[in-house]
């Protein structure tokens, strides 16, 4: 009778818990209230609702190894705020708090709300549907959002290189994908026209903010007159460096446009890549999936997708992090979807050891999983060199102009999280960054991100928002794959990063002077590792590209093991301008587009004149080498002993020791096809990239599978034969993995 009467205790009274203590449940349900105990038969209704609880719970108990959990079950959670786990939740080291999905159920925490297509009716307006086609006034619906309480409308900005990275406005998701803002053309770009006034040049300290003007070279551009907030996106001058700006004028006489505001390198046409779209237009509603509002009236116009009555309509409102953890510690996170938001998605600083595992990200204005501070500008134009700032929480802001200002900064990203089995994807800004770590210290975050799939990361901001950006030190991008992107996959600062076993394929398709990996400006960013990658069907081969770009000054980069297809990237399968000890050894390179290496010793080639820009007293390296860090001091000078004369002095004011190439080898590689000199050099003497014991061939060497690209050499392959030194390249372990976060592979 006592044992029975314990057993009915435990369950009455604490049935969410073990009587052991050692694990405590708590449950969350649409069909809950936040006034229940949190039980599985009378769970609370909200994620806030859960935390309460178990702040509650915490703040009088001594949670045992295991921890809490909190099960949510399948349904919609619409976050009117950011859904905050911070310090307080941390506790101790085995005070694991884990939130999690109901197996097998679809939980979604919303940063916007749901619509009900029947809220959705004809066009009434006669002088409005005039502006449309017959056929696109015949299908095109309207919906009054002001009508259900919906006033928040965001604003267009410009964004782009050099600047801010901003939130989105408003936009609108139907099934789990963005529709498409009105725009012109529907597919492709217009060419820029003769350029009557480039506008200032930020870059070159013109700070007048005069906008460009140049001819249209589409008659188009006539129909658009009474559309007070039209935008062009594209690439304005150099073939990486995006921008959208407001158009100010429409001159249909002349055939002019004027913009409102400065591009950072002023406005060119001539070059295939000098173009853009035209956004936020209502005559160019004219094909399903595209949308438009009047921001006056509050009408949103949309041509549906077929089936449109069944369809889930979401429109994101909450401009914070969907979700964000601050120096919390030991959280798992797991299972849920997290979208429809006009920011970042799961947003992550200090703390240690959090899990974010199992987790889809997707259709958000900016970062998918961001990890770190961002930067508020202070500094009032576009800018580059002149750039001022200070860090901030909870945004992204200007964090480039502020990392390359500042290239030790540590953005207090916490150290031991792990990303895991992710899919992150239709995103604004990029999809990952992860950070952690100190530079100037050289302490490990020890931050990981695997077994994610990015792809579709560049909805809004492109050149330098890659599919996963990383900083600081020591930590590890592993089993990704990244695809589907104009321009890069991984854009790269800091310290003996590891990159491996990623399945990296299908970016810089139109972009110039971009690459598939990129790391560049800071010699003291040294002690990266590209391993066991495959990088394939990348790259354009009309356009400068590279598939790992060792950029200017780039020292101690170790690229092995990896396997190289298809590379369309017509300045090489790695690219160094004036590299140190780069290192490309034991991979197998086939039918490259041109050079497996090309190094160009910038400083006596297309810079040459203008090492003083960066070598000069007070100048950008002794910045970087001597007041940010000290290369010649602890733990530089111990860590990296190969930097310690690459400021010294040939010729006063005129040549450092920087500016020639150093220790650079190509060596023990299988290139299948491609240049009978597999490196291009230039500059004479300066230029040094030693080719020492390479095979080349035009034929399969020994694949198990050559024809379906099954890349793993068998045992008897030639290479074994040649090479004797060569290493097995783990081939089939490339790529994503299933694990118990990841049930399939696609």
């Amino acid at each position: 009778m006592i044992v029975r009467q314990i057993a009915v205790f435990c369950v009455l009274v604490v049935s969410f818990f073990s009587c052991s203590g050692t694990r405590v449940e708590y449950y969350v349900s649409t069909k809950g209230n936040d006034n229940n105990p949190g039980t599985k038969e009378q769970p609370v209704a909200t994620l806030i609702g859960a935390k309460n609880l178990v702040r509650a719970y915490k703040s009088k108990n001594k949670v045992s190894k295991g921890g809490i959990t909190v099960w949510v079950s399948g349904g919609i959670y619409q976050q009117d705020a950011s859904f905050v786990l911070d310090s307080l939740d941390s506790g101790t080291e085995d005070a694991l708090v884990t939130w999690r999905a109901v197996k097998e159920e679809k939980v979604t925490i919303l940063g916007g709300v749901s619509i009900d297509a029947k809220l959705f009716s004809e066009l009434k307006d006669s002088i409005v549907k005039k502006r449309f086609s017959k056929e696109a006034s015949q299908n095109i619906l309207q919906l009054d959002l002001k009508s259900i309480g919906i006033t928040n409308f965001g604003k267009h900005t410009q964004y782009g290189h050099a600047l801010s990275v901003t939130k989105a406005p408003l936009e609108l998701f139907v099934n789990g994908e963005p529709m498409t803002l009105a725009r012109y053309p529907n597919k492709g770009f217009v060419a820029i026209g003769e350029t009557l006034d480039s506008g200032s040049k930020p870059r070159n300290g013109d700070y007048s903010e005069r906008g460009a003007i140049f001819k249209y070279t589409d008659d188009r551009h006539e129909n658009w007159l009474q559309n007070p907030d039209i935008w062009l996106q594209g690439t304005f001058w150099n073939g990486y460096a995006d921008d959208k700006i407001r158009v100010e004028k429409i001159d249909t006489i002349s055939k002019q446009i004027k913009l409102a505001t400065p591009h950072m390198y002023g406005v060119r046409g001539g070059r295939d890549y000098n173009h853009y779209v035209a956004l936020n237009i209502l005559e160019e509603l004219d094909m399903p999936g595209e949308w438009y509002l009047d921001r006056k009236t509050g009408i949103l116009y949309m041509w549906p997708m077929s089936n449109f009555e069944d369809s889930q309509i979401e429109i994101s409102i909450l401009e914070e992090p969907i979700v964000s953890l601050e120096n919390a510690s030991h959280v798992v996170f797991r299972d849920f979807i997290v979208e429809v938001g006009r920011g970042i998605g799961i947003y992550l600083e200090g703390g240690t050891n959090n899990t974010i595992a199992g987790c889809t990200v997707r259709n958000v204005g900016t970062s998918g999983i961001f990890m770190g501070q961002g930067a508020k500008q202070t500094f009032p134009h576009i800018t580059h060199d002149d750039y001022e700032g200070v860090p901030i929480s909870r945004n992204i802001g200007n964090l480039q102009g502020h990392i390359y200002k500042y290239t030790t900064w540590n953005r207090k990203a916490g150290k031991n999280h792990k990303i895991l089995s992710c899919d992150v994807y239709n995103t604004g800004s990029g999809g990952i960054y992860l950070s952690g770590g100190d530079k100037k210290s050289l302490t490990p975050g020890n931050n990981i991100v695997e077994n994610c799939k990015v792809h579709d990361y560049n909805r809004r901001n492109k050149f330098l928002w890659s599919g996963i950006n990383i900083d600081g030190v020591a930590n590890k991008i592993r089993h990704c794959e990244i695809y589907n992107s104009d321009f890069q996959a991984i854009y790269a600062h800091g310290n003996e990063h590891v990159y491996e076993y990623n399945n990296i394929h299908h970016v810089t398709q139109h972009s110039d002077d971009v690459s598939v990996w990129y790391l560049g400006r800071d010699p003291s960013d040294r002690g990266n590792l590209i391993r066991y990658n495959y990088f394939h069907d990348c790259g354009n081969k009309n356009r400068m590209n590279m598939g790992i770009y060792c950029d200017d000054s780039t020292t101690g980069v170790t690229v092995f093991g990896n396997v190289f297809y298809n590379m369309q990237t017509a300045h090489g399968v790695l690219y160094s301008n004036t590299g140190w000890d780069l290192t490309m050894k034991n991979n197998i390179i086939i039918n490259p587009r041109s050079y497996t290496v090309v190094l160009s010793p910038h400083y006596y080639t297309w810079y040459k004149g203008k090492a003083p820009l960066v070598f000069g007293k007070g100048k950008l390296f002794e910045q970087r080498l001597f007041k940010d860090l000290n290369i010649l001091k602890p733990p530089y000078s111990e860590r990296y002993p190969e930097l310690h004369n690459y400021m010294d002095v040939i010729e006063e004011g005129k040549e450092w020791e920087g500016m020639r190439s150093r220790r650079n080898i190509l060596s023990t590689n299988v290139i299948i096809g491609g240049k009978e000199n597999p490196i291009r050099t230039r500059g004479g003497k300066y230029g040094v990239f030693k080719n020492e014991n390479n095979f080349q061939t035009n034929d399969d060497p020994g694949f198990v599978d050559f024809k379906n690209k099954n890349f793993t050499l068998r045992q008897d392959s030639e290479v074994y034969k040649k090479l004797p030194d060569f290493k097995p390249i783990p081939f089939n372990k490339m790529g994503l993995y299933v694990d118990e976060y990841r049930k399939t592979i696609d």
